[in-house]
């Protein structure tokens, strides 16, 4: 469930930094807006492989719809891990680790939901 207003983005940094631990993206840029006259406060961070911010999350005024975003694991283990580290962080469980015929014979998945209500996925698409 969406929330009314969104989730502090200190809670949605923490979620990810677990979540994404596992599949070494690390946390690489942390910064506040202060060039923005409009919103000189706002906060924001990046998250990447190998030094490279790949994906960002941004403080907003008024919740988004919600969106999916899918990782690539390098393992099944790595699947799991994702889930567990990022339940304990606070996401909800949209989908426990587990093969997905239906996508193709060796898509094994994990998804959550993350504390701004977005699906997050990590998948590895090679055989066990």
């Amino acid at each position: 469930m969406i929330t009314s207003v969104p989730t502090p983005p200190t809670i949605t940094r923490d979620f990810y930094v677990a979540a994404f631990a596992p599949l070494a993206f690390p946390l690489l840029f942390e910064e506040v807006t202060s060039w923005d006259a409009q919103w000189p406060t706002r906060r924001m961070c990046a998250f990447g492989p190998e030094g490279k911010p790949i994906f960002w999350v941004i403080e907003t005024r008024e919740a988004a719809s919600p969106r999916h975003t899918a990782f690539v694991a390098p393992n099944r283990d790595a699947v799991a891990d994702f889930y567990h580290a990022g339940l304990a962080a606070g996401g909800q469980d949209n989908g426990a680790p587990g093969l997905r015929p239906i996508y193709h014979e060796h898509y094994f998945g994990a998804f959550l939901l993350d504390p701004d209500g977005n699906n997050v996925e990590a998948v590895c698409h090679t055989p066990e």
